[in-house]
């Protein structure tokens, strides 16, 4: 029996969009969701806001029983403007500009151009988290002449569409002299710097002309608008022009799309005006932020951060579970740093919530927890999955993951078969969720941890190479980083008690609060206190003067190499 609420009744802001558009727009056999950008650099994570935004209504939609097309256009044919500063062979590219993004070559030398670059990127990342919409690529669109009825029909209303964009501007920024709602790509040197001479489109009779001349190469030419493949419209007109050409009923935008007088405001008049089409439905989204960031991370693509970083750090659920737990229309903070632990313990709770595992304090709440849990699972389909389809799911806290796998020296697959070994409630369905976590712990330990989170365990004293690290306070990645001192004899007598009244009988304690109790009665019976013993026994296992949550720390530790560790103590 399937009991998902499928978002029936629902309050999340998804669904609330997608009944919003079924009553807008009425019944129809298809409602087509869009999103779009131009492939003029590296697509990072706010563009993704985007993508998954549309994404979860047509998922809402879907789960309506509504039949959806979700389409995404990349925008190649526009204007190559400015190189980025991450782009490698600045000089190179600069030869480009002016030129449509789809023209120019792929500094890397992977892909056809330098726009297909920046598509197959994320082309390739998106079915990670469960989202497949249709690419439209705008380069072929145009090229094909597709679009030749509407540039004409611009061409024909260009007094209503001047009058438009002039309703929004102030008399200062009024549209003055000869205006066209077309640019042109030379024929001859592919730059957009011409100038329109004229344009015979007045009547049916008319042949579909419009003429230009090239300030940068002289090239004058009269093109046939059925057939040439250089006349592109302007932004606040092509936007339009392609919702009705598309059929689109919903779009969101940014906030700087959605301002006062701003480009939403003037499509959505063009879009009825003069193509006939009503403006599709839309909601506003917010920037993100983003905290804590490694060098080795932001390096990787200059100051941009991409869906592919966040996933090194965030399982792709987690990385869903941002999007779909917040409204669109609000602002937040995508993080590197210790937040890294509260994000995975709030998805957790989550989880726990939805699978009924701990009980939420009222039905509405419930309600609500679940959902935002449907819409943070992947899906191959486009359609949510039901929790009841799913392997029930073992949480291991992504703190202790991060501490099993110090613990293993960075060996992912000894840390999960240290876990398994102890935990006999681990199914072999669950695993692959475990181990994507553990992929996530690996990463954010090596690359974004701060230095007093990470650890690694000594090896035992009087081993050479470990000798030398201990005189130098230097073990693996953390050399020269670690507070190794020599203990005091009473120290060293605390930890001879804490080797031989609680590790050697570590299998014997049930939990971590009985072995918490056991180490504090070490630290009594050696005459300190429990912060001293503490201190004592990180220095003698990983270094430290802190460390891991000591009774959960010697219990995750194989007892034979701990006692390897403390022998000569």
């Amino acid at each position: 029996m399937k009991a998902t609420t499928k978002g029936q009744g629902s309050n999340h802001w998804a669904d609330e969009a997608a009944a919003k558009i079924i009553f807008e727009k009425g019944e129809k056999e298809q409602y087509t969701c869009a999103s779009g950008i131009t492939p003029s650099g590296s697509v990072h994570i706010g563009n993704f806001r985007e993508i998954i935004s549309v994404e979860l209504v047509a998922r809402a939609l879907r789960d309506m029983g509504k039949n959806v097309r979700f389409i995404y256009s990349w925008d190649d044919y526009d204007v190559f403007r400015k190189v980025p500063a991450n782009m490698p062979k600045q000089d190179e590219l600069e030869k480009y500009l002016r030129m449509p993004i789809t023209m120019v070559p792929d500094p890397w030398e992977r892909d056809s151009s330098y726009a297909r670059h920046h598509e197959v990127d994320v082309e390739s990342v998106l079915p990670k988290v469960g989202i497949h919409p249709e690419f439209i690529y705008q380069a072929e669109k145009y090229r094909s002449s597709i679009y030749a009825e509407g540039i004409r029909k611009a061409l024909e209303k260009r007094d209503v569409l001047k009058n438009i964009l002039d309703k929004f501007r102030d008399s200062e920024h009024k549209i003055q002299g000869e205006w066209w709602p077309v640019s042109v790509f030379c024929e001859k040197c592919n730059k957009d710097e011409t100038e329109i001479e004229g344009a015979d489109v007045s009547s049916e009779d008319g042949d579909w002309g419009l003429s230009y001349k090239c300030k940068k190469c002289g090239c004058a030419e009269k093109l046939d608008i059925k057939t040439a493949k250089g006349i592109k419209l302007s932004w606040r007109i092509d936007w339009p022009m392609r919702w009705e050409f598309e059929k689109v009923d919903f779009e969101p935008a940014g906030k700087d799309h959605h301002s006062q007088g701003g480009s939403f405001d003037t499509a959505k008049h063009v879009c009825k005006d003069v193509y006939g089409w009503d403006a599709p439905i839309t909601f506003r989204y917010d920037f993100i932020g983003t905290k804590g960031l490694p060098g080795k991370m932001s390096s990787s693509s200059g100051n941009v951060i991409t869906l592919d970083d966040v996933l090194n750090v965030y399982t792709p659920e987690v990385a869903r579970f941002l999007f779909a737990g917040t409204r669109p229309n609000t602002e937040f903070t995508i993080s590197f740093d210790l937040d890294v632990i509260k994000i995975y313990e709030d998805y957790d709770k989550n989880e726990r919530i939805a699978w009924k595992i701990e009980e939420a304090k009222n039905e509405e709440t419930f309600q609500k927890e679940r959902r935002i849990y449907e819409l943070s699972q992947v899906s191959i389909d486009g359609k949510t999955p039901c929790i009841e389809d799913m392997p029930k799911p073992h949480q291991v806290p992504f703190r202790h993951l991060c501490n099993l796998i110090q613990i293993a020296d960075g060996d992912i697959d000894k840390a999960l078969a240290d876990l398994t070994a102890n935990d006999k409630e681990i199914k072999n369905e669950q695993l692959p969720a475990l181990k994507a976590k553990a992929q996530c712990a690996l990463f954010w330990v090596e690359n974004c941890a701060p230095e007093d989170f990470k650890f690694r365990l000594l090896p035992p004293v009087g081993e050479e190479v470990h000798t030398e690290a201990r005189r130098h306070g230097e073990h693996g990645e953390d050399k020269g980083k670690s507070a190794t001192r020599s203990l005091s004899d009473t120290e060293k007598s605390a930890v001879r008690i804490l080797r031989d009244d609680v590790i050697n009988k570590i299998e014997e304690f049930a939990d971590d609060k009985t072995c918490s109790t056991a180490i504090y009665a070490a630290a009594e019976k050696a005459g300190i206190d429990g912060k001293a013993l503490f201190g004592a026994a990180y220095q003698a296992l990983i270094g430290k003067e802190q460390g891991p949550r000591l009774a959960n720390f010697l219990r995750s530790i194989n007892k034979e190499r701990l006692l390897s560790i403390l022998k000569e103590y």
